[in-house]
């Protein structure tokens, strides 16, 4: 008797990555909607909970727990590569896109703020998006 692996629903996984990015440009674009003690802040927990389910489409059968340190060390590794600023690069976050991926400045508050949200997915993805069998 062979044990089956949980794994994720892909298409909820595609679903949630959706929603989560429009609720996140909502956040940059619409600001006044959310309180001005939260500042941007709402928009990087948003980035982080993306990245979780965006890899959660990925890896099906990665455990809840692995998927969120995975998200977490590239959460980590975008904020941390900020602190790099050569002229290509600074070029490329000049950009609209560029700077929705790969932002702009180092803040550690930052890193605070992907923490809660890789959090927030962790749990999300734990209770509904992880299909057991």
């Amino acid at each position: 008797m062979f044990l089956v692996k949980p794994e994720r629903r892909r298409l909820l996984q595609l679903a949630a990555t959706v929603v989560v990015i429009a609720l996140g440009l909502a956040s940059r674009v619409f600001p006044q909607w959310l309180p001005d003690a939260l500042g941007k802040y709402p928009g990087d927990v948003l980035w982080a909970m993306m990245i979780v389910f965006a890899l959660g489409f990925f890896a099906t059968r990665m455990r809840t727990w692995q998927l969120a340190l995975w998200a977490l060390l590239v959460c980590f590794a975008v904020e941390f590569s900020q602190l790099y600023q050569a002229p290509w690069i600074v070029g490329i976050r000049a950009h609209a896109l560029g700077h929705l991926v790969l932002g702009s400045f180092f803040g550690w508050v930052d890193l605070i703020a992907y923490t809660a949200g890789v959090a927030v997915a962790g749990i999300i993805d734990n209770v509904v998006l992880f299909k057991r069998r």
